[in-house]
């Protein structure tokens, strides 16, 4: 239930963004019994995840990949009854290494990143003894400054090793790797109990039965939600929050729990002002900067998947689908600079880089680095970020709370730490932690 007094809406809890963090935290609120209003400056929940219909089908232009080591996600699927969809099984794979590209089966593709990779990781658990409490170990101060390049630079692997790793990494990271943390790699490998391999099946394998569109709407399920509400300013200063929409309209409440990501808060004024670490963190961003499109190729092709330059404008492709005697991939990109994705003519030649002999007939896409609701694509942290930025947006400023895959403890990037991330502001309100 909400009030109207004086054209400010009220309720117990403003959320803002209607994602898989804000509504989990709205139905753990609304549970409760707290009174909570959802503010979307889009026009549809689901924040980057989307299920859309594209290229004769839906598809996921967003977030895609589930997996039981995610516990949150898979709690949620278990709670409202939604199975999984396996990717196709690839039969071949290419890649690019060494100035050449090489074509065998998929567990050679395995096989050549694996002892590179299984360097690089190796600390993991080391750093990372609990991964859904990464501050556990203080030393992960030591090496939270050090980046990929530096770190595999140390690894004395060869040039054609060296080429698959960064490739692969980029790929992980949705962007360059200049400045991309250590320490973001290893947490995600700790997840998996150190195993590189299952983290990599994590990513790219299972889908949710149905769509995310499917898991999100029973998650939100009875919360009031207002789409085209796009937030401009969160006034904290009076003890109560106000929240004020580009459109003029304002919202009053005991508590907020924003879930924008990194990429999106530079656009909104909070008073007071966050603390400087927090600012820091927005200032200087995440490392995601990249690109997924999907692709229409002619006739049926038996499934693949290949990893190519990390200089390429798409550095990775797998298929997905058959559609109307025709074949629909997913391919990512580090830099959503370096191709129009809505350009056939754009993405026939950096598929040609990748595999041989495929002819592109229609694309899809959504360049979410330039949405300025969410400027970034799956958040994936910069040197430095998680010891001097992460705690500033896990703490309450007072009625103040974060929440969302770019602040999650565990699995950030994914659906399950922005579900981690929304029960956590729950709760956090729900037992006081305001202050």
């Amino acid at each position: 239930m909400t009030d109207t007094i004086n054209k400010i809406q009220q309720a117990d809890v403003v959320i803002i963004g209607a994602g898989f963090a804000g509504l989990t935290a709205a139905r753990e609120l609304r549970q409760a019994g707290l009174s909570v209003i959802a503010l979307e400056a889009r026009d549809r929940i689901g924040g980057r995840t989307w299920l859309d219909d594209r290229l004769g089908r839906p598809l996921e232009i967003g977030g895609t990949w589930v997996h039981w080591t995610q516990p949150y996600v898979w709690a949620e699927m278990k709670r409202y009854g939604v199975g999984t969809v396996q990717s196709p099984v690839p039969e071949r794979a290419y890649w690019w290494a060494g100035g050449a590209r090489h074509e065998g089966t998929p567990d050679q593709l395995l096989n050549e990143i694996d002892a590179p990779n299984r360097k690089l990781v190796e600390q993991s658990r080391e750093y990372f003894p609990q991964p859904f409490a990464p501050f556990t170990n203080p030393d992960i101060k030591v090496i939270d400054h050090v980046s990929l390049p530096k770190k595999i630079a140390e690894l004395e692997i060869t040039d054609y090793s060296r080429d698959i790793l960064e490739s692969f990494w980029a790929l992980n990271f949705n962007g360059p790797i200049d400045d991309a943390a250590l320490t973001q790699a290893l947490r995600w490998v700790a997840l998996t109990n150190g195993d590189w391999t299952v983290n990599f099946e994590a990513c790219a394998t299972f889908k949710i039965q149905g769509g995310t569109g499917k898991l999100i709407s029973g998650i939100g399920a009875g919360t009031d939600v207002r789409l085209g509400r796009t937030v401009s300013a969160v006034n904290c200063a009076g003890g109560k929050a106000i929240v004020t929409t580009t459109d003029g309209e304002e919202f009053q409440a005991a508590h907020v729990v924003c879930t924008l990501p990194l990429g999106a808060l530079g656009a909104v004024t909070f008073e007071p002002p966050l603390p400087a670490p927090a600012r820091k963190g927005i200032s200087e961003g995440q490392a995601s900067r990249g690109i997924k499109v999907w692709i229409t190729v002619k006739g049926e092709v038996k499934p693949f998947v290949a990893l190519g330059s990390a200089e390429w404008p798409l550095n990775f492709v797998q298929a997905e689908y058959e559609q109307d005697g025709n074949t629909i991939l997913v391919a990512f990109g580090p830099d959503a600079g370096r191709l129009d994705p809505a350009d056939i003519r754009q993405v026939q030649p950096a598929i040609d880089l990748l595999v041989p002999d495929l002819d592109v007939l229609d694309v899809a896409s959504h360049d979410w680095t330039s949405d300025p609701l969410s400027g970034e694509t799956w958040p994936m942290h910069r040197t430095g970020f998680l010891t001097e930025s992460m705690g500033s947006f896990q703490q309450p400023h007072g009625p103040l709370l974060f929440a969302g895959s770019d602040y999650a403890n565990g699995w950030g990037g994914f659906i399950d730490g922005a579900i981690e991330s929304g029960l956590e502001a729950a709760r956090g309100i729900l037992n006081g932690r305001t202050a």
